[in-house]
């Protein structure tokens, strides 16, 4: 049985088929997506997305769809569908899908009348190529497949209308055409696996509606360009390649190239199998470097994000060799910041003041699932860099004061933490002066690079001096920080303490070094637990407050609003999962285990085999936002990780005793 693999009762009901989508990345930026039924919904859909460098760094829509037809004895039957004004959906084509399959590759099973056809999709790695293959399982008399293409060539921040601008010029390829609607943009090649006739037959598809923008508040409708559309006899049995490319392909070659790239799929067969290939998807080469796409469709590569996801996305799944490929041009672009004050072309927000935190976590991640010694080896030298980068109060907005803490300036007019939404360019959770987990990210870098210097008998008196700094640290954390009710303030100014319950406090209770003892973090975690803990991750903020806004609906800025005061956020229960066994210990393995699981059930729902960008903070706790977010999958794979190795340790304490 295919852990994801929809029927035809879902199918055929367009109110529970259109909510779900399904997306594929190939390394390159590239991705496909549309929903389970075919039908795009967002402006972000199409089946073809790429970047187009020579124009600007946003992915860009060429090939929206392919609208398929099967004649038979001159009837025509369109497997095609779109939404128009008015809820009218044309040409209705979903009324024929059978089963949708998304194990390995996209699969969709037609049948009209006596004829039963597959289509098959995906993306070929590290090149912007779609590639659809149709196989005719099933015929009674002679069959003629149509398809026609419908082309945006926009950004995906743009819709397309009907304009006289467009280049009607095609040019004629091995069993295919070649086309570029814009002046700036590259040509597109559309092919087949064999001899086919194109009739060119330039036409506008009118009025075209992406419902999901449209509860949005964006922008909803388009116009999309048919230059014409390939006509091609396919047999009982046989098996036809399209490709839509950015250069020209062999089409002799095209079913082995077809074959060759099956065979690198995986197997999404499986809650953790999900996850791993999610993760993994967010992986991008550029100029033979690697990197961390922050969430599909919109985001680009974040240095916050890259640092979280990049344990969850490499160690945790076994790649050793992965993590040192994303972490060298992390490190080099931190690296020129902290020496030159310069931000880097490609990772965003590396000025962030907790980014160098975040980075002495990465390490430390990487101390623990590899080993000290290589740690130690590769980024020892980084780490004490880092160190003396805080130390010496390099960052503009990060203050290394004499309580041992570290102190941001400016975060009431900007947002210098991961709850960075804004409105009019202003944050909309200020955040400011003593951040609990920034302090709670710099004591734990603080006692790591104190445990590196060891393990590799490093310079004493450094030792020694970063230990004072501790001290001063542990002297000092509780008088700051400690609140009424035993949890902690999220924020300490000079002037004002803010009691606000939210999960930042987590990075206090969780990582490995901590200045609070078992009972503080107890009663801390506690209080996270009753206020803030759903079935699908951790609010962002309790219920109890006056700004509490659990559902993340409504136009940009509502949906703003709700980000960080009462969205739940998936990736937080990796912290949260380690902050709870180190207090319960193996008595808490199964109640995480309940949590973990309880996002199982997402692996079918929104954008299917990955979690969604937010949660809803109350009842039903929907997904929303991006339909994948490189932090959410990393996190919650990490937290699996964590468990399963409490668990065995917890097994072979017991067996020994």
């Amino acid at each position: 049985m295919s852990y994801l693999k929809f029927d035809k009762t879902l199918l055929t009901n367009l109110e529970e088929s259109l909510p779900i989508e399904y997306l594929r990345t190939n390394k390159y930026g590239a991705y496909s997506s549309t929903t389970v039924a075919g039908c795009n919904t967002r402006k972000y859909h199409g089946l073809l997305v790429t970047p187009v460098p020579e124009l600007d760094n946003e992915n860009h829509v060429l090939l929206s769809s392919l609208d398929e037809t099967v004649v038979q004895h001159g009837a025509e039957f369109n497997l095609g569908i779109h939404k128009y004004d008015g809820d009218n959906f044309a040409p209705r084509g979903h009324k024929y899908i059978r089963e949708f399959n998304c194990e390995t590759i996209s699969t969709t099973t037609y049948r009209v009348g006596g004829v039963i056809m597959t289509r098959e999709s995906f993306l070929v790695l590290n090149e912007p190529r779609v590639l659809l293959r149709y196989t005719l399982v099933d015929a009674h008399s002679e069959t003629t497949l149509k398809l026609r293409p419908q082309l945006a060539f926009r950004s995906v921040n743009e819709l397309t209308q009907r304009n006289n601008n467009v280049n009607y010029h095609y040019e004629t390829v091995d069993n295919g055409i070649g086309t570029c609607m814009y002046e700036g943009y590259p040509t597109l090649y559309m092919q087949l696996s064999k001899e086919n006739e194109y009739h060119s037959c330039p036409d506008w598809n009118i009025g075209v509606e992406y419902p999901r923008e449209q509860v949005r508040g964006y922008g909803y409708k388009e116009d999309l360009f048919m230059p014409g559309y390939f006509e091609v006899q396919i047999k009982k049995g046989e098996s036809i390649i399209f490709s839509a490319g950015l250069t020209p392909a062999k089409p002799a070659g095209l079913k082995a190239l077809f074959s060759r790239e099956l065979k690198l799929r995986h197997h999404r067969d499986s809650f953790f199998n999900c996850l791993k290939i999610s993760a993994t998807s967010n992986i991008l080469t550029r100029n033979g470097k690697e990197y961390i796409i922050a969430g599909w469709p919109w985001f680009k590569v974040r240095a916050r994000d890259t640092f979280i996801a990049l344990p969850g996305s490499t160690l945790i799944i076994g790649d050793e060799a992965e993590f040192e490929k994303i972490m060298a041009p992390a490190v080099e672009a931190l690296h020129t910041y902290m020496e030159t004050g310069e931000p880097d072309s490609i990772i965003q927000q590396i000025n962030d003041p907790d980014i160098p935190l975040w980075a002495l976590w990465t390490v430390q991640q990487y101390a623990k699932y590899v080993s000290t010694e290589k740690a130690q080896a590769l980024y020892g030298s980084f780490v004490q860099e880092v160190i003396d980068f805080i130390m010496d109060d390099k960052h503009p907005d990060l203050d290394l004061r004499e309580t041992g803490l570290v102190y941001c300036n400016g975060g009431e007019e900007k947002a210098i933490s991961w709850m960075n939404a804004t409105d009019f360019g202003r944050p909309i959770t200020p955040r400011t002066g003593y951040l609990v987990e920034f302090n709670a990210l710099w004591y734990n870098g603080l006692r790591f690079a104190i445990e590196l210097l060891e393990a590799s008998n490093g310079d004493g008196k450094r030792i020694e001096t970063l230990k004072e700094w501790a001290a001063k640290y542990e002297d000092n954390f509780k008088n700051i920080f400690e609140a009424p009710g035993g949890y902690l303030y999220d924020y300490v100014t000079d002037m004002y303490a803010d009691p606000s319950v939210r999960p930042n406090q987590l990075f206090a209770l969780g990582l490995p070094y901590t200045p609070l003892n078992k009972a503080e973090r107890k009663a801390a975690l506690d209080m996270v637990t009753k206020e803030l803990l759903t079935p699908k991750g951790i609010r962002s903020l309790t219920p109890k407050a006056g700004l509490y806004r659990p559902y993340y609906v409504g136009n940009s800025s509502e949906r703003n609003y709700a980000y960080h005061n009462g969205a739940c956020w998936p990736w937080l229960l990796g912290i949260y999962t380690e902050a709870y066994l180190s207090i319960f210990t193996r008595s808490g393995v199964a109640f995480i285990n309940r949590r973990l699981m309880s996002y199982e059930e997402e692996m079918g729902r929104h954008c299917i085999g990955t979690l969604s960008e937010v949660f809803d903070g109350n009842p039903p706790f929907s997904g929303h936002g991006a339909q994948s977010l490189s932090i959410n999958n990393a996190e919650v794979l990490r937290a699996l990780r964590v468990v399963e190795d409490f668990a065995k340790k917890s097994e072979e304490e017991r067996r020994k005793a």
